[in-house]
């Protein structure tokens, strides 16, 4: 490394060295003027970076992989997947790079990784390259989601990489610089099987177990109760999704991280009028991904996840499944009663509430949504103001609003919490028209708009003075909205 590098950020190579079979040695493209058009500064810092080091040009080439760090050994990472049901053996970093592993300032382990970095073997017939707008897409959502406290992988920067790529026109190129406490996948596991090599497989859930669940290593079973922990993190993770309107919009195998953060931030859209069969992804034709059935395809993920795991479980194949079944058993509780908390909290209801009085108000709630066809941020947002007493910014939301006065009498009746409600409902998300405004921007140069949307969505429940615009549901002449992969 330059001698200009902090010397405070020590980097390795864990799963490189760990797991070699799955791990190609590779090279990120050169960038002859790479530009910086976005640094996250606080997570620099997080990660023990000096951020004018970043900024120098002795720094910046470390941000594209460029310059490879002392102890870094890049890699293509292998894993398979079930893309929209369907089993690829082989997919891998197509178009990525895992520089290597540092321990951030608390001392917790945290990959560095590259989006758009250049072909690598598992490009297949990409081009290995990325582009200004999804770029600044996942680092926009990624920061937002962050900022909500839901688990996810950060972004440290994009870097414009002078290079025009062709797409449906010619865009600016960037690279990403991810950061994730790791990219382990259910596909990493899936390919460990697939590859026939048990031995593989348990280093890799020995590596998982020592890098996320450590406890598990003390069970019984570790490798059941890694798989368990897996289903929780995921559980946790999937209510908070649907909590806020978050759509991943592609939740294949290899999208879902065995930390339980959200990864992979493609054709990922938050939810405008609440609607349960919303989908935005233009390649999710039959709505397999659509906002309802996300705890579905999580549930079918994380059962992909245990045939995979199978021959860690017990050495007897019908005893491992049937360990199996009942650990798959906790999902649905898990996650129901995650998501119902999570909705009394909106709703500003005592936790000490029974169920079967908050889950019908609930349902019902819900239903008035989907028929009014409602802004489900700006709702949950404006219900905190009815729960203060002042009711008209609330009931003009409906085209109809009698229904819904009748069951807010019976809401109000329950003592809803109006702080609280501010407290976990977003005043500020990534609005969809908002995202395309800043991006579409940002591809011509102008990084003003993304600027002014971070400031609004990375502090998204302090309601303030001067982005009023933020909050507002998307005028009636936007959309239908479809989002795009960005590959």
């Amino acid at each position: 490394m330059s001698a200009a590098a902090p010397s405070t950020v020590t980097f390795e190579s864990r799963f490189a060295t760990e797991l070699a079979e799955m791990a190609i040695p590779w090279k990120a493209e050169e960038v002859p003027d790479p530009r910086l058009l976005v640094l996250n500064e606080p997570l620099a810092a997080e990660l023990g970076f000096d951020p004018e080091f970043l900024r120098s040009p002795e720094g910046l080439p470390l941000l594209i992989g460029n310059e490879v760090p002392d102890g870094a050994t890049p890699v293509a990472q292998a894993y398979s997947g079930h893309q929209f049901g369907g089993f690829s053996p082989r997919l891998g970093d197509g178009r990525a790079l895992l520089l290597g592993e540092i321990a951030d300032v608390g001392g917790r382990l945290r990959d560095i990784h590259l989006k758009g970095s250049g072909r690598t073997p598992f490009a297949r017939g990409g081009d290995g390259f990325a582009v200004v707008g999804p770029m600044l897409r996942e680092y926009v959502v990624s920061e937002a989601m962050h900022a909500l406290g839901i688990p996810t992988t950060r972004s440290l920067a994009v870097v414009a990489t002078a290079r025009s790529v062709q797409r449906e026109t010619e865009l600016p190129g960037a690279v990403l610089t991810r950061i994730a406490s790791s990219h382990l996948r259910v596909g990493s596991f899936q390919y460990a099987r697939v590859a026939g090599d048990i031995e593989l497989l348990r280093r890799l859930a020995d590596h998982a177990i020592a890098r996320h669940y450590p406890d598990a290593a003390e069970a019984d079973n570790p490798y059941l109760a890694l798989f368990e922990a897996v289903i929780s993190a995921q559980a946790s993770l999937v209510a908070k999704w649907m909590l806020v309107g978050f759509i991943h919009g592609v939740m294949n195998t290899d999208n879902m991280a065995i930390s339980g953060e959200t990864i992979d931030y493609g054709p990922c859209a938050f939810m405008d009028a609440f609607d349960p069969a919303t989908v935005y992804s233009s390649i999710d034709e039959n709505g397999r991904y659509a906002y309802a059935n996300q705890p579905v395809v999580a549930e079918w993920n994380l059962t992909r996840l245990a045939e995979a795991l199978l021959p860690l479980f017990d050495d007897d194949e019908e005893r491992a499944v049937a360990l199996a079944q009942e650990s798959l058993g906790a999902f649905r509780r898990q996650y129901s009663a995650a998501w119902l908390a999570g909705m009394k909290a909106k709703l500003g209801l005592d936790s000490s509430i029974a169920d079967d009085v908050a889950s019908p108000l609930i349902d019902e709630l819900l239903g008035l949504l989907q028929e009014g066809r409602v802004d489900y941020t700006s709702f949950f947002r404006r219900l905190g103001t009815a729960a203060r007493g002042q009711g008209e910014p609330i009931r003009t939301i409906f085209p109809e609003p009698d229904a819904f006065l009748a069951w807010a009498e019976r809401w109000r009746a329950l003592n809803p919490d109006a702080d609280m409600m501010d407290r976990v409902n977003p005043a500020y998300v990534p609005r969809n028209h908002l995202v395309e405004e800043a991006l579409d921007a940002a591809t011509n140069g102008d990084l003003g708009p993304l600027r002014l949307l971070l400031e609004a969505v990375t502090d998204p429940y302090n309601e303030r003075p001067g982005v009023e615009r933020y909050a507002e549901a998307a005028p009636e002449t936007f959309g239908p909205y479809r989002t795009f992969c960005g590959t």
